[in-house]
């Protein structure tokens, strides 16, 4: 009976190894020295040869699979067969308030045009960047001269793009079969791509062709094209077959691709600009004037091949509408860089219900001002929610609102199990609650579970013998200082009822004008009423009818709260509640969970297992 070679290994050593053990049990070759360099050699050889061909037949697998394929040109292809468009590089943008100051001027014109193409320079750490626009804005007279630019919808501002304008020209052949035309830029910005086909190389008339992704149906005459990016990171432009789907350029006609070349994210964060644009009247050059009303953002790589992975199967189920919310969150993910995470709910699950609406949050990148977040929500409704969602249902943005989890924690380990001292142990469990609340708990529509981060402060070290941790809701308020005035603070779950223990509701400190000492908003024990305390005086009672909060709605109800000086060094109070159910807090609809590290209070203990002592 034939001995079988059992190897399912990929390892060399151990490919050698089954190979010795396979021919040491054949007659032939008992005698045989196998480490000789005579057969050594050989068996090298044939363990290379199963090595690799294991390797290459393994990695072939795994690139048959978008989830465990790793190259980006294997993940491209996944993503599209899903009907899933990888995004290119974007180019930043940024916005102007632009006028032109005409005041006294004879034989002024009544409307100006700021023509496409415009160029506004500007410059970061990164170096000097150009912006263009990409469609005309004009200025009416006001009647004393002033002339200020607006869009074709009549909103004031003229909106650029970073890039250089860059124009592509291909001449259709005579072959039957269908041609395909590759653009050698790996730096496209392709949302700003303008493809037209001309009747002839040398014809003015030109017919403008519209991205397949915006197609409501395909005929054999629709002018829809496709712009991929191809294994070399190059794009290539595609057209309908002219038969079925799609329309396609003729034999002998000319197509132009005009683009922005991106530098993506290094032109970010741009503030001053300049430009050189002037209008001539009655022979004298009067400058255009521009006030930014942002930094310049927006600016980003290629899609990265994890953000693919975890979008293109989302984009299947959308089958390019926007129906329901992951609908929304999908294809606002996949299309607009800046927007770290999206929250998206009906109606119907709104507080108070309101139906016939759906409701979007959009939790930004750091740094992005609320101008250019603005930009950004007019592209989702002009580009998206307008045309691919249900016509009776209209949607309406909603801003974020963060929750910090607060966390006080403490334990007790063995010193002789471990080398590491009990300061070293209160860092390293520090790190182990900032670890789960970024990787598990940030973003919208999360779940807090205490168990859970109670097991990975367990496992930190294998001297924790044991832990416990009490939870509060931290959200901050912006008031107006030195202005009596009502504000309202709400959290996502209904907060714990009060007690003659604990202060369910607890404020960073403060300080108003005409009372010395620092300040802090508690509530009352075993009332559900606020007050203001001075915590220099011995807890002395400042103003007892500052307030209430409301257990089932998780809201705090501040009345005429008038801090003068806010001692955090920022511009907001840090307000604290104890939820209900610290065990398991959920996020939902608007509120996001965000990070605050300076809220980790750690606490050790010392437990020989009979003797414990306290540090």
């Amino acid at each position: 009976m034939a001995t079988n070679i059992q190897s399912t290994q990929l390892d060399f050593d151990k490919i050698k190894a089954k190979l010795k053990t396979f021919l040491s049990s054949k007659t032939e070759f008992t005698d045989y020295d196998f480490e000789g360099s005579g057969l050594s050699n050989i068996l090298d050889v044939l363990a290379y040869n199963t090595h690799f061909n294991g390797l290459t037949a393994n990695m072939a697998l795994n690139e048959a699979f978008i989830s465990t394929a790793q190259l980006r040109s294997s993940v491209i292809s996944h993503a599209e067969a899903l009907g899933f468009n990888v995004r290119s590089a974007t180019s930043a943008q940024v916005k102007f308030t632009a006028t032109l100051n005409l005041a006294g001027v004879a034989n002024r014109a009544q409307t100006y045009v700021l023509p496409v193409d415009s160029v506004f320079t500007g410059s970061n750490e990164n170096g000097s960047f150009q912006f263009l626009t990409t469609e005309a804005f004009t200025a009416t007279d006001d009647g004393t001269g002033l002339y200020t630019f607006v869009d074709v919808n009549g909103t004031s501002g003229v909106t650029a793009f970073e890039g250089s304008k860059i124009t592509k020209t291909f001449f259709v052949g005579q072959a039957t079969d269908r041609q395909i035309y590759v653009i050698p830029d790996p730096d496209i910005d392709t949302t700003t791509a303008i493809v037209r086909v001309f009747e002839s190389p040398t014809s003015t008339v030109n017919e403008e062709y519209t991205p397949l992704s915006k197609a409501i149906t395909v005929e054999s005459t629709s002018t829809y094209y496709t712009l991929r990016e191809v294994p070399n990171g190059s794009f290539e432009l595609n057209f309908g077959d002219g038969v079925t789907f799609g329309k396609s350029p003729a034999a002998g006609s000319r197509i132009e691709v005009t683009y922005l070349r991106t530098s993506g994210p290094e032109a970010n964060e741009v503030k001053s600009f300049s430009t050189s644009v002037q209008y001539n009247v009655g022979g004298t050059n009067f400058s255009l004037q521009i006030v930014p009303q942002a930094n310049s953002a927006g600016g980003a790589e290629k899609q990265g091949i994890d953000s693919i992975k975890d979008l293109a199967s989302s984009a299947f189920a959308t089958q390019q509408r926007l129906v329901t919310p992951e609908d929304y969150r999908s294809t606002i993910a996949a299309n607009f860089p800046t927007v770290q995470d999206v929250s998206v709910w009906g109606g119907e699950d709104n507080v108070p219900v309101n139906y016939g609406k759906v409701y979007i949050s959009l939790d930004f990148n750091n740094g992005l001002t609320n101008a250019a977040k603005t930009i950004v929500k007019d592209n989702i409704k002009a580009n998206f929610t307008n045309n691919l969602s249900v016509m009776s249902i209209t949607p309406e943005f909603v801003d974020p609102v963060e929750i910090f989890i607060d966390t006080t924690t403490a334990f007790t380990f063995n010193p002789d199990l471990t080398g590491s001292t009990s300061l070293a142990l209160e860092n390293k469990i520090r790190v182990a609650i900032r670890d789960y609340l970024l990787n598990t708990v940030s973003g919208f529509n999360k779940t807090f579970r205490r168990s859970n981060l109670l097991t990975d402060i367990d496992e930190v070290d294998v001297a924790v013998l044991n832990s416990r941790m009490n939870i509060k809701l931290q959200q901050r308020l912006i008031p107006t200082l030195d202005t009596p005035l009502n504000y309202e603070i709400t959290y996502p779950v209904q907060l714990a009822n009060p007690d003659d223990v604990t202060l369910i509701i607890e404020s960073d400190l403060f300080q108003m004008t005409g009372i010395t000492g620092n300040l802090k908003v508690v509530n009352t024990l075993s009332s559900n009423k606020l007050k203001i305390i001075n915590v220099d005086d011995a807890d002395t009672v400042v103003q007892d009818n500052a307030g209430n909060f409301d257990v089932l709605n998780g809201k705090i109800n501040l009345v005429n709260f008038n801090p003068g000086t806010i001692l955090s060094g920022s511009n907001f109070i840090k307000f604290s509640a104890v939820p209900q159910n610290e065990s398991e807090v959920r996020s939902q609809r608007n509120f996001v969970f965000k990070v605050d590290e300076e809220r980790f209070t750690v606490t050790s203990s010392i437990d020989r297992q009979g003797n414990r002592v306290a540090l």
